[in-house]
């Protein structure tokens, strides 16, 4: 499935039978727009005001499907995505090969954007395995009134392509099924690339990820590291949690807690995500990606309670926990990363139940070593709609990470504030250099979230591009 559109050039007037139509926030109606006197009736017999369109969108069928939509540019731009989203939903619940798009005059062209992006995202349907086989994606884009921004195709681009990884299932994206298409990705899109398997991470002494890689038999695992040389002048680290299927290990999830385990590689695909953006953007920046690619297998290979590893960068871990074993492949891919000596880090992953019970799944959380990067991360969440909360990140937390026999305990078998706990155990594998965590509580809300309409968000993509944007002009 190809996860990217195209916007098709607007002709004089509108040709297609689904059109969403935005107007500018007011509490009368402009003069022209399609359907204008069908809209009329509709809010007539509705008891409805023009202004209640910034709270409700209006459907009307005039001859072709009309959605009308009047945003409040001063809303939350989250807020301005769910009700995007909603105008677009009975438009693509006919899956039309395309749509049209008209922003009327005096609609600021940022609120243009955002339907583009909500309609661009919301067209592709995610993989399905029926007999009746996939709903087909939309095609085309027909934007009238206004200029698309290549921005808005290339992040929409990377949502799509890390909501289709995340949302296939174990059998059909293992680890050696997860590298082949990495290699085509980078392939296509000109990444430099390198894999560094099971074995060669064993010569290298990077025992926290084949700790965790050592459970399979297969020996697919390995950590695949991306470049895309956007720019000379800054660098940037992505480090992506890839675990294929998570069984827990030997402290085995139920039956419950392994359902969807195999969207635990969803960090990986944001980091590819933001890969695709940045590419398909032309960002100038170099971005550097390790994918920690593996499973989490409970076998008689498979790392144990008690057993102390050393890391790649010598450190020693006493194991507390194996369904601990995120923090365990990140730990190295953080070594791998921070040995390139970037100028920022940034991991994703779907780390810890314990930063979901915090926030449930509206919110992703964030922790970082540099409180001004804190700072801009949550503010560029609220630019692009994708909501980030900060956690605490005093030192003082390390005390529970004490072990009487290796340098630092994996965890706590309590489990209280393990998500801050986590973050403090991966600081330790970035060399101080200037570094992120995201934890990534909202990468999956029944119903949808913000300006996505499937359970599987790509939460992180868009925030992604967002930042490293806002990081480039500021840093």
């Amino acid at each position: 499935m190809d996860p990217t559109l195209a916007v098709v050039e607007a002709g004089d007037g509108l040709t297609g039978g689904h059109v969403l139509v935005l107007l500018p926030f007011s509490t009368i109606l402009p003069g022209e727009f399609p359907a204008r006197d069908a809209l009329l009736a509709v809010l007539s017999s509705k008891e409805m005001k023009p202004g209640d369109l910034s709270r409700t969108p209006v459907s009307v069928d005039a001859g072709a499907l009309y959605c009308f939509v009047m945003p409040d540019p001063s809303s939350p731009v989250f807020s301005i995505h769910s009700l995007m989203r909603e105008a677009l939903e009975p438009l693509l619940a006919e899956h039309p090969e395309t749509i049209d798009i008209f922003v009327a005059s005096g609609t600021r062209p940022d609120l243009a954007e955002r339907a583009l992006y909500c309609a661009w995202v919301n067209g592709m349907p995610l993989p399905v395995f029926r007999k009746k086989g996939e709903d087909k994606p939309l095609s085309g884009i027909r934007l009238h009134g206004a200029q698309p921004a290549c921005g808005t195709a290339a992040r929409a681009a990377g949502n799509n392509l890390c909501r289709m990884l995340t949302s296939l299932p174990g059998n059909a994206l293992d680890p050696a099924a997860y590298r082949k298409r990495i290699r085509d990705l980078a392939a296509s899109h000109g990444w430099e690339i390198a894999e560094y398997d099971y074995e060669t991470l064993k010569q290298m002494g990077a025992g926290a990820f084949c700790a965790v890689a050592q459970g399979s038999p297969a020996r697919d695992a390995a950590i695949v590291h991306l470049v895309y040389r956007g720019s000379a002048s800054k660098k940037v680290a992505l480090v992506g949690k890839g675990i294929c299927f998570d069984t827990g290990g030997h402290n085995l999830k139920s039956a419950r807690g392994m359902q969807g385990m195999h969207e635990d590689m969803n960090g990986s695909a944001v980091a590819l995500g933001i890969l695709l953006s940045a590419t398909l953007s032309g960002l100038e920046v170099c971005i550097e990606c390790y994918l920690a690619i593996a499973e989490n297998h409970m076998s008689p290979a498979a790392y144990r309670q008690n057993d102390i590893v050393t890391a790649l960068d010598g450190t020693t871990i006493e194991i507390v926990h194996t369904d601990a074993e995120g923090r365990m492949v990140l730990a190295d891919a953080l070594v791998l990363a921070a040995r390139a000596a970037p100028d920022l880090i940034v991991d994703f992953s779907t780390l810890t139940g314990s930063m979901a019970t915090a926030l449930g799944s509206r919110y992703s959380g964030i922790l970082g070593n540099r409180q001004p990067l804190v700072d801009l991360a949550v503010l560029s969440g609220k630019l692009c709609g994708e909501r980030l909360c900060a956690f605490p990140f005093d030192e003082d937390y390390d005390k529970d990470l004490e072990s009487d026999v290796a340098d630092i305990r994996q965890c706590t078998m309590e489990g209280e504030a393990d998500h801050i706990l986590a973050a403090r155990f991966l600081s330790r594998f970035v060399d101080d250099r200037p570094w992120l965590h995201i934890d990534l509580s909202a990468s999956k809300h029944k119903g949808g979230l913000g300006a996505v309409g499937t359970d599987i968000t790509g939460f992180g993509v868009s925030w992604g591009m967002e930042f490293l944007q806002e990081w480039l002009r500021k840093w």
